[in-house]
């Protein structure tokens, strides 16, 4: 394993560890949390984990999950 495989890993454990947060979440909150999440994940995946791929498909699926979230 090298150096960015070891992070890439360390990101999905922090997240699915702070998902546990989620409880008092609106559903809104929630829509956020996880379109930020499936949105770097794809950033990361499309740009082959490029830094600014990872953090734009954050934001882009954050904004996103938060629309969606709106609507119920």
């Amino acid at each position: 394993m090298n150096t960015q495989q070891i992070s890439r890993i360390l990101v999905i454990a922090a997240c699915a560890a702070s998902l546990g947060a989620c409880a008092d979440m609106s559903h809104r909150e929630k829509s956020a949390a996880v379109g930020t999440a499936i949105g770097g994940v794809a950033g990361a995946v499309v740009t082959g984990g490029s830094t600014v791929g990872t953090v734009g498909g954050a934001v882009v699926g954050g904004v996103i999950g938060n629309e969606v979230g709106k609507k119920k």
